[in-house]
């Protein structure tokens, strides 16, 4: 793979969305309805697709005030390309267009190092609220 030869899009409309909530259960990053995918794309600030070819193998997404925060969602890879570049790539593509000074995101236990090498420093102030799947959400890693 030439890593080189990936395309990095913004623009939705070309989107399979089916594809796409493919591609984040394979990351694995949960399962997710192709229909609240989209509306949740749509929504965003940005989103950023990677590209092999015609075959969508990443994304990231940024909700975001424009002004003085954002936050960063849905950062998948194929596991096939994890480990590649493509990951840092798509982060820095979503940083170079958000216009705010504090980007915050969950980290998948595990990958904390990967959003280190990117600037990113463990919150000692955070706090989660979670109504549905709060046994899930904690069993995970995600809560205490």
């Amino acid at each position: 793979m030439d890593i080189r030869k990936i395309e990095y899009k913004f623009e939705l409309d070309e989107i399979d969305w089916l594809d796409a909530a493919e591609l984040i259960r394979l990351a694995p990053l949960g399962v997710r309805d192709p229909v609240k995918l989209r509306r949740s794309c749509e929504k965003s600030y940005l989103t950023c697709f990677a590209f092999d070819g015609t075959r969508l193998i990443g994304m990231g997404r940024a909700i975001s005030d424009g002004e003085y925060q954002a936050a960063i969602y849905d950062l998948v890879l194929l596991p096939e390309y994890q480990g590649s570049g493509i990951g840092k790539e798509i982060m820095e593509q979503i940083h170079s267009r958000l216009p705010v000074d504090t980007i915050i995101l969950y980290a998948v236990p595990g990958k904390e190092v990967f959003y280190k090498k990117l600037g990113y420093h463990k919150m000692l102030t955070a706090m989660a609220k979670k109504d549905k799947n709060t046994d899930r959400f904690r069993s995970d890693g995600y809560i205490e």
